[in-house]
């Protein structure tokens, strides 16, 4: 029986890994691919920013698959065989704060993935301009140690040059091929098909890695997520936004959103990291489709009432009352 390949995007918030996914779908001519994206959040934003394409995307969110879903993904891959649908190959993008020693424990032990999927290469995206913030946080640093690929992205942002930076990743992970890129763009052929995973080194980095893990998420980073059908307000909101990551934006991991703005006919879609706000118009609502904001933040020690209440404020119909 021929394995079925398997990839793991994983990197931490914000590093870049949906524009990944969309770059390897968009030069996947011809391949069956089965995407199985997976959320922090109670509510999904990725899998909407996905490019349109035949293949299935399967959502897992409201908690990481290292922990609180990690069952649902051997049941979600176990179902994708079962169904006899002939994939070319799996793709799993985990949450930025998924710590990949238990999903890859998963492929090793599970009795069904064991005997037919490949677990072809763990590839990690790094934030060139954000990634000494990040290695702060144990899962940062858990997705670069057992990286198979490093994707160093971002590089034109980088604040102080990238052999440092390089020399860090270095530390964590000797082993792990390093490729410099912008907007996750690099030939799909350095990324699938590789057959980089090898269990031998990821046995030297965690020799425990096949007994028991139970892991637990920092209890400080928090995730807040509104959804919310009233219009908003674009000047409100971007002054909003703009104030909320010059107050907090150190503690605020990531945001992104879907956004219905008043007399818009399209979607507006943003992201942010830290200090950094980015926005784009997004495709047309369509005319069975509910117009509704999709929003979420993760970082530190989040005052969820407050920004709660500055989303708020924002709303098309406060600014018509103001």
């Amino acid at each position: 029986m021929t394995m079925l390949k398997a990839t793991i995007l994983t990197g931490f918030l914000g590093a870049g890994k949906t524009t990944l996914l969309n770059n390897l779908l968009l030069s996947s001519d011809n391949e069956r691919v089965a995407v199985i994206i997976n959320e922090y959040g109670e509510v999904g934003i990725d899998a909407k920013l996905v490019v349109e394409t035949q293949d299935d995307v399967i959502e897992l969110n409201n908690g990481c698959v290292c922990c609180t879903v990690r069952a649902d993904l051997i049941t979600t891959i176990h179902e994708l065989l079962a169904s006899e649908r002939p994939f070319d190959r799996i793709i799993i993008e985990t949450s930025g704060l998924a710590d990949p020693a238990p999903v890859i424990q998963s492929f090793m032990l599970d009795e069904i993935l064991g005997s037919r999927v490949q677990l072809d290469a763990i590839v990690t995206v790094v934030d060139a301009r954000h990634v000494a913030q990040h290695l702060s946080v144990e899962e940062a640093k858990e997705q670069i140690s057992f990286a198979d690929v490093l994707l160093l992205n971002k590089i034109d942002l980088a604040p102080d040059g990238l052999d440092g930076v390089e020399t860090r990743l270095r530390s964590l992970n000797p082993l792990a091929k390093i490729i410099r890129t912008n907007s996750c763009l690099v030939d799909r052929d350095q990324l699938l098909d590789i057959g980089a995973f090898d269990l031998k080194n990821i046995l030297s980095i965690d020799p425990d890695i096949l007994g028991d893990h139970d892991h637990e998420h920092d209890s400080s980073i928090g995730c807040l997520a509104i959804r919310e059908p009233a219009p908003l307000d674009p000047s409100r909101l971007n002054g909003w936004l703009n104030g909320l990551v010059q107050s907090s934006g150190k503690d605020l991991f990531r945001m992104k959103g879907v956004l219905h703005f008043a007399d818009e006919p399209r979607r507006y879609v943003f992201h942010g990291v830290h200090m950094v706000l980015e926005g784009r118009p997004g495709r047309p609502w369509s005319s069975d489709e509910e117009r509704l904001n999709e929003i979420v933040f993760i970082g530190r020690d989040l005052d969820g009432q407050a920004i709660r209440a500055g989303f708020d404020a924002c709303l098309a119909r406060t600014a018509a009352l103001a």
